[in-house]
């Protein structure tokens, strides 16, 4: 049996750890979350920086190559907002909704877009590689499905009829901006680690 190649994922949330550990089931590479409380601060402008922040802090704390992600929904009509702000737009999940679709109550565009920015670092905090995943779609007039969390309940998928939480965990891994943006940095780690 081959080794695992073993990453730590920038991220203090087990719920991201399990998502990308079933998109990538069978690539021979293991996630794992760092040890203690992983909450650095992400005071970049951009998905880049934050992506960037977090993945350095995860291979200081470890010691170990390390992934990072940074992702969020941006509104065309809101000039990209809540883009880096999406988990801080409001308060709770529920409020961030109501507040983005008040925000749009008077808009015809309701155009939008999951972006996904994914860094790889070494044991030393250097960058070897970043990609970048979008997912595009439109703001729905009210919240429809279930799955999933954040913005999904409201993002119609281009191409689908459906919200992003009225998808399948399996479909919404096939097609998600952070299913696009793993499957070009799985290729990456395959290929050069």
């Amino acid at each position: 049996m081959e080794n695992k190649i073993k990453i730590v994922l920038a991220t203090g949330n087990p719920h991201k750890l399990e998502e990308i550990s079933e998109i990538t089931n069978g690539s021979g590479i293991e996630f794992v979350l760092p040890s203690g409380n992983f909450d650095p601060i992400e005071n970049g402008k951009t998905f880049e920086d934050n992506s960037v922040i977090k993945a350095k802090e995860a291979s200081k704390i470890s010691g170990g190559i390390a992934l990072a992600d940074d992702s969020g929904l941006c509104v065309e009509a809101l000039n990209g907002e809540p883009g880096i702000h999406s988990a801080r737009y409001d308060t709770t999940p529920q409020r961030r909704i109501d507040k983005l679709l008040k925000n749009l109550a008077d808009t015809a565009n309701r155009k939008a877009k999951f972006v996904c920015v994914m860094t790889l670092t070494d044991k030393d905090g250097n960058i070897l590689h970043q990609v970048k995943g979008e997912c595009h779609g439109q703001i729905a007039k009210e919240q429809f499905g279930t799955n999933g969390f954040g913005y999904d309940p409201v993002f119609l998928v281009d191409g689908y009829d459906i919200t992003m939480a009225q998808m399948s965990e399996e479909l919404k891994n096939k097609i998600s901006h952070r299913a696009n943006a793993l499957s070009k940095m799985i290729r990456f780690i395959k290929e050069n680690l």
